[in-house]
This record gives C-alpha cells, sequence and structure tokens, in this order.
C-alpha cells in the first residue's frame, strides 16, 4: 500500500478549486503564507495557527552522541530545532476520525 503525500502543487491544485483564484495567485499565497512562517521562526517566534497547532524554535545544547555503528563518541553541536505541537481540536478530529475508520474495517 502506497502512502499518499500532500505537495505544494497538490496544495496549489485545491486552493484553485476551492478558492476560485487562478493557479497563480494561488501559488503566490501558498508561498508568501510559507515565507510569513519561515520569517517568524528565523525572528525564534513561536507560530500559532488557531485549530492546527504552534511551530515552536529550541535550542539544543551541543552533546556527546555515539556512532552506533563504530562505537565512536562524537561531539553533536548546539543547533536550533523545530517542534510542532498539535491544536486539542486537531487531535480530536484526527482521533475521532480514526476511530470511525476503524469502527468500517
Amino acid at each position: 500500500m502506497k502512502k499518499s503525500v500532500l505537495t505544494k502543487s497538490l496544495m496549489i491544485n485545491y486552493l484553485n478549486e476551492t478558492i476560485g483564484l487562478s493557479k497563480r495567485e494561488c501559488q503566490i499565497f501558498f508561498e508568501t503564507f510559507v515565507e510569513i512562517i519561515v520569517e517568524r521562526i528565523l525572528k525564534k517566534e513561536d507560530v500559532k495557527i488557531v485549530n492546527f497547532g504552534i511551530f515552536k524554535i529550541r535550542k539544543k545544547n551541543s552533546r556527546i552522541g555515539r556512532n552506533p555503528r563504530t562505537k565512536e563518541e562524537v561531539m553533536i553541536s548546539s543547533r536550533h530545532v523545530i517542534r510542532f505541537k498539535a491544536s486539542e481540536f486537531l487531535l480530536n478530529t484526527i482521533n475521532s476520525s480514526s476511530t470511525s475508520n476503524d469502527e468500517k474495517s
């Protein structure tokens, strides 16, 4: 069973079909939306989208890791990571839809 993936072009097509704007306008809208999120994350600000979730940036300190193959210790540098926390609404929606799908099987 192959997993389907929602791509940028599929999202633009979906916006085009549901909103009725041209594909070019939908592409500009989508790219601008993503740019805004990236700009805020680069400023180390949280991005909260109601009924979807929160993107948070977090600093991870440097630490010693181990190569599982060679068992050699390696220093892992400090870095920033993005964390996504789904909203209650999204979690409830996913769980209620998976429950109803399980009952159908």
